[in-house]
């Protein structure tokens, strides 16, 4: 009789796990990135994990604008701008506003592997790396995220402000103007502004009430005939919008009847009964001319 044979392995691999995910790795010679795990294990929104594995895997020169990542990814221009405002406060991702010769503003986009380096280095590839230096103070701008670390550039006809606004602490700025600006998302889900943003808006939105406008009023005005796709950020809207002279209110309209003061009757005495009355001319009373009235029917 044949011996009895199983399929069943005679022991599971040691070095295996008994739970969780099982990696079977391959070794890529070319097509791919090397993304550190501080940043692919980085905790949070996993759109911006996502956003910054794209922006790394592409080339130097491509197009990360807003509008570019919304072609590619399926989310909207509030969860792209929200997870490239992350990868910026965590020091992945920097914008830099240059001026070229011809005056013009060009803004450059730089995307870290490790948040601390500098783009202006040019190490020797054959000799051994340098040190990272500190960055650069990053500057804020209400402007697209333009093409990352690469010659092309995108030019705005507009000029460079000479310095950068210094930031406006929240806690120094009206408070009225504060509740207008964060109440903006209500009527407009798109209009979400950060703290400093509410802060550097609000001196704007102070001038408009000290005019006399209403809150109502200028939400109105804020949210009126907004675009469909912003490509910027909500706050170079509304600041642009914030930049036109604010509407006084009208003075109210005075009729020509309400500028001439009405006559006042004097009181005179009746001549039949000597009671007072208020009459034009002097004579008799209503009553002493309704007796006359009935004596000369009788």
């Amino acid at each position: 009789m044949a011996d009895p044979k199983s399929n069943a392995p005679l022991r599971a691999d040691a070095g295996a796990p008994t739970s969780g995910v099982i990696h079977v790795r391959t070794r890529l010679t070319a097509d791919f990135t090397v993304i550190s795990n501080a940043l692919a294990q980085r905790r949070g929104s996993a759109v911006t994990v996502g956003v910054a594995a794209y922006i790394s895997s592409l080339p130097d020169g491509s197009s990360v604008t807003i509008t570019a990542l919304c072609r590619h990814f399926d989310e909207g221009e509030i969860l792209i701008s929200r997870a490239l405002r992350e990868l910026e406060a965590a020091g992945y991702l920097e914008r830099r506003r240059e001026r070229t010769p011809a005056g013009q503003v060009r803004t450059r986009t730089y995307f870290y592997d490790v948040p601390g380096g500098d783009p202006d280095l040019d190490p020797d590839p054959d000799g051994p790396p340098e040190p990272p230096k500190p960055r650069r103070p990053r500057k804020q701008a209400a402007v697209a995220v333009a093409p990352a670390l690469a010659p092309a550039e995108e030019t705005v006809a507009e000029p460079v402000q000479a310095e950068a606004e210094t930031p406006i602490p929240l806690a120094d700025a009206d408070p009225r103007a504060v509740a207008v600006l964060t109440a903006l998302r209500r009527v407009d889900p798109r209009l979400i502004l950060s703290a400093q943003e509410a802060a550097r808006l609000a001196p704007a939105v102070t001038r408009w009430l000290a005019a006399g406008l209403l809150p109502t009023q200028i939400t109105d005005h804020l949210t009126a005939r907004l675009p469909d796709h912003f490509l910027t950020r909500p706050a170079g809207i509304l600041a642009y919008r914030l930049k036109e002279t604010p509407l006084s209110l009208p003075s109210p309209a005075r009729s020509a009847e309400s500028s001439v003061r009405p006559a006042i009757v004097p009181m005179r005495n009746c001549d039949g009964c000597d009671r007072g009355f208020r009459s034009a001319e002097p004579g008799r009373c209503g009553d002493c001319r309704a007796r006359d009235q009935l004596r000369a029917a009788g």
